[in-house]
């Protein structure tokens, strides 16, 4: 499998692997414009073709730069996916917004220069449709082709009967061509996907080399529902890309001391076998074959490119078979 493979999501093609856009936000760090474009500008000219954004990355930044990339490009060679569930809305004293206040640690939020904007949380069917409409104008397109709906651990229900039937609607009135969920957390995506009629799910940080939860049942409901999986996280938001660095973070914070030993340890077996971490890591989630696409977030044209060549890279069986043996990935998580 390479890179630039296409697969189909619902009514969209995409390539395997996709440009995630929430380091072009400014997650952990700010970005140049100048950096961002040329980060859009190398996914396209290594032949990606899957663009994942949302409001929620750098407040509408990560959907203004994604959509100054693209703005050149004919329509219909990209997919691009936003979500849902979130609007951006500057404070106001007395309002009853539901403030997100989960994009901090430690006082830091996680988005740097961002506007005055902050993100609110809005499951309902009308807020959806705001929400589209709004992503379309930062994005400066017409269209965008899957919709997810972001986060709603918290919101199950406003989500299933709100949200999804807006998004439910326009995909049989053909305005998009999928219908998701994009979550970090394995349990109540299973719960949506047995209430939905779902395209595709975007599940962050649960199939990865350090944590299987989504193999205990969503990823085997999926496949039985013939619903597309889309890996991201697939880094653990950083530990698994270097675990040696001082600021390694594990979903979003910094890395506790236990996956940081069990990081190397999965680094020190694909040392043996001539692979990089890096490369497992993106490789891992195909292992599933419900794993349809990899998205991988980057800030710059280096490290698209880096990634693209190590999504290239050959992984022996053998490597999978002694990953299993000698630390259990690719088993179902205790």
């Amino acid at each position: 499998m390479r890179a630039t493979d296409t697969v189909a999501i619902g009514k969209v093609t995409v390539t395997r692997l996709g440009l995630g856009t929430a380091p072009l936000g400014g997650l952990f760090r700010p970005v140049r414009d100048e950096d961002a474009a040329a980060t859009v500008r190398a996914a396209w000219d290594l032949g990606l073709r899957l663009f994942d954004t949302a409001p929620l990355y750098g407040y509408g930044r990560a959907e203004q730069r994604l959509g100054g990339g693209l703005c050149t490009r004919p329509r219909a060679e990209f997919a691009v996916a936003t979500k849902v569930g979130r609007l951006l809305r500057e404070p106001s004293p007395g309002a009853a917004w539901e403030l997100d206040t989960t994009q901090e640690h430690a006082g830091q939020p996680f988005y740097k220069d961002t506007g005055p904007a902050v993100p609110v949380f809005d499951f309902s069917y009308d807020g959806a449709l705001r929400s589209l409409e709004e992503s379309l104008t930062r994005l400066g397109l017409d269209r965008v082709d899957i919709v997810h709906v972001h986060d709603p651990e918290r919101h199950v229900r406003q989500a299933v009967d709100g949200a999804y039937r807006a998004l439910v609607r326009l995909r049989d009135e053909g305005v998009i061509g999928a219908v998701g969920l994009g979550i970090d957390y394995a349990e109540p995506a299973v719960e949506i996907l047995r209430a939905v009629d779902l395209d595709c799910v975007l599940i962050a940080g649960r199939w990865t080399l350090l944590d299987q939860a989504a193999g205990r049942e969503l990823l085997p409901l999926a496949a039985e529902r013939g619903v597309a999986v889309i890996a991201a996280g697939v880094y653990n938001s950083g530990v698994l890309a270097n675990p040696g660095a001082v600021t390694a973070t594990y979903d979003y914070v910094p890395s506790p001391h236990d996956v940081v030993v069990r990081a190397s340890t999965i680094a020190g077996v694909c040392a043996r076998h001539g692979v990089p971490l890096r490369a497992a890591a993106l490789q891992f989630p195909f292992r599933d074959p419900a794993v349809a696409a990899v998205l991988t977030g980057a800030r710059t044209a280096a490290e698209i490119s880096e990634n693209v060549g190590l999504f290239d890279t050959p992984v022996p069986e053998e490597l999978w078979a002694d990953l299993a043996a000698e630390c259990g990935i690719g088993l179902v998580s205790p």
